[in-house]
């Protein structure tokens, strides 16, 4: 096991970062990579900075110290759409679609935005909408959804820039064990097709499962990163994490 790795040119990756809000340091060091067909858990308690990570990552938040690469680029303090337009999507914890919109059209609406034309973002759209299942909401509200289908419609539109890498934040929150098992499917799907998937989830069986790594932030720190079988014999890991939740057979 390693508790950092070294960014290859051809990666989504962070290095050194570290951040903190009113004196109380959220990240401290943290250094990972995403390499294309490859899916990187990350997992921690709650409070561990999780989520001030992936908002560094996508653009919505900025590091103290540290860097972020997309494929050897520098884009540490772009913007968001800036990071979307140069392949990197991100889905979020509390959905984040257009309510006034149907789901089709928040698929259409996001393709457009990267410089589809309407009839590669329409394609696009359909696509997605058989992909994860959505067909017959399609003309609905987004505002309407329930939420474990919301949560799907999110990684459709998340998809719909046709990304190189994929940042999914806790996306099988409010999905039912038979969902979760055809969005593993999904997960492994993307990974064939040569994307980065960066997935962020509470449910320990599900990042164990699809996950070629795991990196497993406690405190903002690093604890450690590797393999599903490293992580889950790691008595750091069950002393820092798993056996406090209670969520992981050994």
């Amino acid at each position: 096991m390693t508790d950092s790795v070294t960014p290859r040119s051809r990666s989504l990756s962070v290095a050194g970062v570290s951040r903190s809000f009113a004196g109380v340091q959220a990240l401290t060091g943290v250094t990972l990579a995403v390499e294309p067909g490859m899916v990187l858990g990350l997992i921690g308690p709650n409070g561990a900075g999780k989520s001030t990570l992936v908002n560094i990552i996508s653009g919505y938040d900025f590091p103290d110290e540290g860097s972020v690469l997309l494929n050897d680029e520098d884009i540490t303090m772009a913007k968001p759409h800036i990071r979307a337009r140069r392949g990197l999507a991100r889905t979020f914890q509390h959905g984040h679609l257009f309510g006034g919109l149907t789901v089709r059209e928040n698929i259409e609406v996001t393709a457009l935005g990267t410089g589809k034309s309407a009839r590669e973002s329409v394609t696009t759209a359909d696509e997605l909408l058989d992909e994860y299942h959505l067909r017959d909401r399609e003309n609905h509200p987004a505002s309407s959804l329930p939420h474990g289908v919301e949560r799907r419609a999110g990684v459709a539109r998340a998809l719909a820039t046709s990304p190189d890498y994929v940042l999914l934040d806790e996306p099988a929150a409010g999905l039912n064990e038979g969902e979760i098992g055809e969005f593993a499917n999904n997960i492994r799907h993307l990974r064939d097709r040569g994307l980065g998937v960066l997935l962020i989830d509470h449910n320990v069986r599900l990042i164990l499962d699809v996950c070629d790594r795991i990196h497993v932030l406690v405190e903002g720190r690093t604890l450690l990163e590797g393999t599903p079988d490293e992580v889950r014999n790691s008595d750091e890991l069950v002393e820092a994490y798993l056996g406090r939740s209670g969520s992981v057979q050994r």
